[in-house]
């Protein structure tokens, strides 16, 4: 039997993490599944979901916790069934505009009312091609229920896009 279990990890960032995160996983019998690694504002900061042999598990956690004294700071949980992929429908947001505050809490609030789930965003600050100013960018990859009318939801976006003054589509 086996258990899965999600990951987050923070740390000064520097070379061998990773190596370090692997080894103390496999250590334990233990398979890295998916992850999402990157550093931000100088700290190594990931997420990423392991599955290891049930009796394995707790020992494992123990070994993640024990890096603290290596700097790495390693949160586990293990996680739940995910509901049936039949009973939702994926789609993609891209969105890009002008950076100020609120962009992402408006967003997230309008899929939120809907009850559609935000399975992975990223987002980034880059410079203007055409000026110096930031321009905001964001992906996400959604999951929404599937009666969910599209329609409307384009709309509500739309709406929000000309407040926000941002650009964003919906696949």
């Amino acid at each position: 039997m086996m258990t899965s279990l999600v990951l987050t990890i923070i740390g000064p960032d520097k070379p061998g993490l990773v190596g370090l995160l692997s080894r103390t996983i496999a250590d334990h019998q233990g398979n890295w599944l998916e992850s999402g690694m990157s550093r931000l504002g100088g700290k190594f900061a990931g997420i990423l979901i392991t599955q290891v042999p049930t009796a394995e598990a707790d020992a494992l956690i123990t070994a993640l916790e024990a890096l603290s004294t290596q700097g790495l700071k390693v949160t586990a949980e293990r996680s739940e069934e995910a509901p049936a992929l039949d009973t939702l429908q994926p789609m993609t947001l891209e969105l890009v505009g002008h950076d100020k505050p609120g962009i992402v809490r408006e967003i997230s609030q309008a899929l939120a009312a809907r009850h559609i789930n935000v399975e992975r965003l990223s987002t980034e600050l880059t410079s203007g091609s055409m000026s110096a100013e930031e321009l905001f960018k964001a992906e996400a990859e959604l999951l929404a229920p599937a009666d969910l009318d599209p329609d409307e939801l384009q709309q509500a976006l739309e709406a929000i896009a000309g407040d926000l003054m941002v650009d964003i589509t919906l696949r």
